[in-house]
């Protein structure tokens, strides 16, 4: 129910905001009185410190992780307050901000490492309309080739990724009509059109009808590794669907030491006591859900159904995720072989982010995001939230790296130990393969544009913004059966 409507001009960027009384969610979810919300026709889009860092010493790490949880928290506060109605000073201040929280960690990492003077040039930030894609243009979700999908590389662009022009309503991806089921409520758009959407997103955009996406990832959940050089052994560990309810919106790979550091909620499987504090020592002498022993952290962002459930909690309304969170109604992990030929054991403590929960603003370069649905997961979407037929239930799959360097458990950005192989399984150079993990989640969810993974408040809920997070805590003996198996051809548990 529109209550309000009023344009805004931020830096050179149009923001056109509507106050609604609904809080997020679907169209069965009533209007909760006295709560004010604002749906933005343009988000933050500032450059991402920590995908930047190379180099961050033992004695910076602590700052570092404070350093990026607190532009986080500034992004966070300079998104709801335009969400509140604040004018053009918005940007200024949040770059202010920035420049003094960069340079603090500039000096914590020079004091034992190169100076990373590249970042004080990273303070600005931008408008970004919500109806354009992620990245350059975005891409459509119904063309990703087969091998691109099975080894997690990104589908280009038509124009080999170089930016598009969007109209309004194209979300970087083909402009789909509504679907049966996306009956959400209505708001303004910047033309004075109508459109439908909840606050804060996702949009019905964000949403397609899977009968009309073409088949675009080979098998199911993606081409498993075959030929006469594959090894074509299977190691499953499992670890139940996060029954104890372990939650919480921490992220102990990128921001370890800081409470909320994820702003969003994460859903564990596994070892039983991760949080923003662990360390490995800790994570070694957790108790696990795994029925193999296997203490190893897996964990993903909370699936909500959009009913307008606002929990006051950090991760949860505190941060614009609303709505109840659903349980899965199955977790498959497991771990396969190389294309080019045997694997070897993964490191105890390796830790492996895969996706990327800045995609939105980021741009593709990292997404890794998979959604499709049961009966139909030879069509894969990365930009797009599947409507799947009654009777058929959602599916998310992360297929994570599967080369390693040698070295290092971990790097200064989390990514730059770990790569995807080549179609042909080949790693790059000096890397070298190791089992890939594949987690498999399935949910019952409500029919229609009713439901929307968590995120940071402004990646608005997209899909594309999809991510799994994975810390190897296998015994040595353990990860060395799973090595055998997946060598040998073997499917073991």
């Amino acid at each position: 129910m529109l209550v309000a409507a009023a344009a805004l001009l931020l830096g050179g960027g149009g923001l056109a905001a509507v106050a609604t009384t609904a809080l997020a969610g679907g169209s069965d979810s009533e209007p909760t009185a006295g709560h004010q919300h604002t749906v933005l026709a343009s988000t933050i889009s500032c450059p991402d410190v920590g995908i930047r860092l190379r180099q961050v010493p033992h004695s910076a790490q602590l700052q570092v992780s404070k350093g990026l949880a607190t532009l986080d928290r500034q992004v966070h506060d300079a998104y709801h307050r335009m969400m509140e109605g604040s004018g053009s000073s918005v940007l200024s201040q949040l770059k202010q901000q920035r420049q003094r929280t960069i340079s603090t960690m500039i000096t914590a990492i020079a004091r034992d490492a190169k100076r990373p003077s590249y970042l004080s040039g990273m303070s600005g930030c931008t408008m970004k309309p919500v109806d354009e894609g992620a990245g350059t243009g975005g891409h459509d979700s119904t063309k990703s080739t087969r091998d691109g999908w099975y080894q997690g590389q990104q589908p280009q662009t038509q124009d080999g990724g170089q930016q598009q022009g969007q109209q309004p309503g194209q979300d970087g991806g083909q402009q789909q009509s509504q679907q049966p089921g996306q009956d959400g409520g209505q708001q303004q758009d910047q033309n004075g059109g109508q459109q439908q959407g909840q606050p804060g997103g996702p949009s019905p955009d964000d949403f397609v009808d899977i009968n009309a996406v073409q088949p675009n990832a080979g098998d199911p959940p993606f081409a498993a590794p075959d030929g006469d050089n594959a090894t074509t052994g299977t190691f499953t560990t499992e670890c139940g669907r996060n029954e104890e309810g372990h939650f919480n919106p921490d992220n102990v790979i990128v921001t370890p030491g800081v409470s909320n550091g994820a702003h969003h909620t994460h859903d564990y499987v596994g070892n039983k006591t991760t949080d923003a504090f662990s360390n490995n020592d800790s994570l070694a002498s957790s108790d696990t859900t795994c029925t193999n022993g296997d203490q190893s952290t897996y964990y993903w962002p909370v699936l909500r159904k959009l009913d307008g459930n606002a929990e006051q909690k950090p991760g949860a309304a505190q941060d614009a995720n609303v709505g109840s969170v659903l349980t899965p109604a199955t977790v498959t992990l497991t771990f396969r072989g190389s294309q080019a030929g045997q694997v070897e054991a993964m490191p105890r403590f390796l830790r492996i982010i895969t996706g990327d929960a800045k995609a939105f603003t980021n741009g593709t370069k990292n997404a890794n995001a998979s959604w499709s649905c049961t009966g139909f997961e030879d069509r894969q979407l990365k930009d797009k939230y599947p409507i799947c037929p009654e009777g058929s239930q959602v599916v998310r799959t992360f297929a994570f790296q599967n080369c390693w360097d040698g070295q290092n458990i971990d790097s200064g950005n989390h990514r730059d130990h770990v790569a995807f192989s080549d179609q042909n399984g080949n790693c790059p150079n000096n890397f070298r393969a190791i089992p890939q993990l594949v987690e498999r989640l399935t949910y019952d969810v409500p029919q229609g544009n009713s439901f929307a993974v968590d995120s940071f408040p402004e990646q608005l809920h997209k899909p594309v913004t999809d991510h799994g997070d994975f810390i190897n805590v296998m015994s040595d003996d353990l990860m060395n059966k799973a090595v055998s198996c997946i060598n040998s051809g073997r499917e073991c548990r």
